[in-house]
């Protein structure tokens, strides 16, 4: 049997460690890195799908762009890492890149919609 597999009805994104201390800084944090192209935090836009953080305060973030070419592609990582890094209690951080599942505009905030004028 092969435990690789995909177990159906599996969530596409991981969930987050919600309940660590550090997530709401960890969020406030990505809240203030914005796609050049659009006037709204990476957060709030759906681009952070997962902030994984482990016993010993090691920060893993699973993101995506808005679409693969996005010319920041290669930066918008780096970007996260260093708002994340310097919070204090946070002992390291690794921003992981995916486009599977592909953002879309539903994955947006109702603040970041309201912001954009589709609501």
């Amino acid at each position: 049997m092969n435990t690789e597999a995909k177990i159906e009805g599996a969530p596409l994104i991981k969930p987050s460690t919600t309940e660590h201390p550090l997530y709401e800084q960890i969020v406030d944090a990505c809240r203030t890195v914005f796609d050049p192209e659009i006037p709204v935090n990476i957060f709030d836009l759906g681009l952070v799908y997962t902030i994984e953080i482990d016993a010993e305060n090691a920060v893993q973030i699973t993101m995506t762009l808005t679409a693969p070419g996005c010319p920041v592609a290669g930066e918008m990582p780096g970007w996260v890492a260093d708002a994340v890094e310097p919070l204090a209690g946070v002992k390291h951080v690794d921003v992981a890149m995916t486009f599977d599942p592909p953002w879309g505009m539903e994955m947006m905030s109702d603040e970041a919609r309201l912001e954009l004028g589709f609501m």
